[in-house]
Parts: C-alpha cells; structure tokens; sequence
C-alpha cells in the first residue's frame, strides 16, 4: 500500500483492515464482519477485486474464543502496533470486557495509538468499528465523548457510566448513547439532517423484522457520499481529526 494513499475506496484499492483478538473473545463479532468483508469487492463482476485485505492480530499466535474454538492470529499486538499506519479500518470486537478493562489491556493501547494516528494525519480516512460490548473499550479510551454510540443492549447502563466515567476524567462532552441503533456512525463526509432523518442512524427493525423505510435514504446517501471529494481541511477540524467512528449493537449482519 502507498504511504501517500488518502482513500482506497477512491483508489480501488483493497481497503486494509486490522481485527483485534483478545483472549476469550466473542467468536460471532468476529464470523459477522469477515463474512462481510470477504465477500465485498469492488466490482462485482471481478471475483478478484477484493474490497477488503484483512490481517488477525492477537496476544498469541492462538486465540481463545468465549465460545471455546481457537482462532490463529497472522500478526503480534506489538507487530500491530508498528504497522498501524498501513490500516484504514480497525475493528474492535466484544468479549472478556470485565479483565480487558480491569488490567487496562489491548486493545485499549491499539484503540487509543489509531485514533492518536488520525489526529496527526488527517488527510488518511481512517475508521473504528466496535462491534457488541467492543464499545465500551472506545468509551473508557474517551474516543465516544461528544459523538453518538450504542452497544449490546444488556451492557447499555454499564457502557453510559464509562462513557460518563471517561467524559469526566478526561473533560471532555459526554457521549449520546443511543439504545435502540444497530449501528451509529460518526464524522461522516457531509453533513446529515435531524437524527431521526440520519441514515447512519440504524435503528432496529419493526414490522416482523422488515427494514425500516430509511435504509434506501441511508443506500442512496452512501452512493453519494462515494461521489464527493472529502475535504481535508474539514476532516482535520472534526473530532479525533475525522477519524470516522462506527459502534454497532448484538445484531445479525445479514
């Protein structure tokens, strides 16, 4: 990958993604977004045009899941830490979240090292996606304080005290958590309208399960986003330097 690349979603590029594993991990955080990242590609048309390139990292060379299956790792966390500039997006799953916050372990360092690296280089889009109960790694980071977020719905008065626990600490705004979102998306290339018009806004399905009217609106506003060159000098004036941040509930990725 280029060092100077800014966007490889303009480039047609592989978007380059790191998945963090800490030791008992959730295994379906993890099987949803492979599962969707590998089957993405730039052109349909082209089975070889990969969207996404994506690399493991872990504490060890084999991770153990909550749900006790192994997983490999391809990278260190220390390795991880030395390459985090050739990454676009990282994804920070749920699980063991009472020992990772109590010893103050990765992903935290990774967390707060990638969201350092967007503020000293804004003109790379990066983003952060936590997946489940991996948002309440981003609130004790203070990387949600002033931007909206959810989380799995059993861990939401936990996930407000540490949002509100590190808006203080840190002084800074406090978090809009949002209970009832699939996903929340923050620092968007342009400006939306009202919450309840915001496409990146997911909000759960009602209706025996059928998608709200706004996914088309949310569709047509990701074409669009596509189409329109970002500016740096905006981004750079964003929170976190316009590190895009992404936090997403307990819900199934089809």
């Amino acid at each position: 990958m280029s060092v100077h690349k800014t966007s490889a979603v303009a480039e047609q590029e592989p978007v380059d993604v790191l998945i963090a594993l800490q030791n008992k991990f959730d295994l379906l955080d993890l099987a949803g977004p492979v599962e969707v990242l590998k089957n993405a590609l730039h052109d349909f048309k082209d089975s070889s045009s990969n969207a996404f390139e994506i690399t493991v990292a872990g504490a060890e060379p084999k991770v153990l899941s909550d749900q006790g299956v192994v997983v490999d790792s391809q990278i260190t966390f220390k390795d991880a830490h030395e390459r985090l500039e050739d990454f676009d997006i990282l994804i920070i799953l749920g699980g063991n979240s009472e020992e990772i916050l109590a010893k103050e372990a990765e992903p935290l360092g990774l967390i707060n090292d990638f969201s350092e690296l967007q503020k000293k280089d804004p003109a790379r889009e990066r983003t952060i996606l936590s997946i489940c109960t991996g948002s309440l790694f981003l609130a004790r980071e203070g990387i949600l304080s002033g931007l909206a977020a959810t989380t799995h719905p059993d861990y939401i008065t936990k996930f407000e005290n540490i949002c509100s626990d590190a808006a203080t600490r840190n002084l800074q705004e406090r978090t809009d958590v949002i209970e009832d979102a699939r996903y929340v998306v923050n620092n968007l290339r342009f400006d939306l309208g009202d919450e309840d018009e915001n496409p990146y806004i997911r909000r759960k399905s009602v209706d025996n399960g059928r998608r709200p009217s706004n996914a088309r609106k949310g569709s047509t506003s990701f074409k669009g986003s596509n189409s329109r060159r970002e500016s740096i000098v905006r981004r750079a004036a964003m929170r976190l330097g316009g590190l895009r941040v992404i936090t997403s509930g307990k819900q199934r990725w089809h």
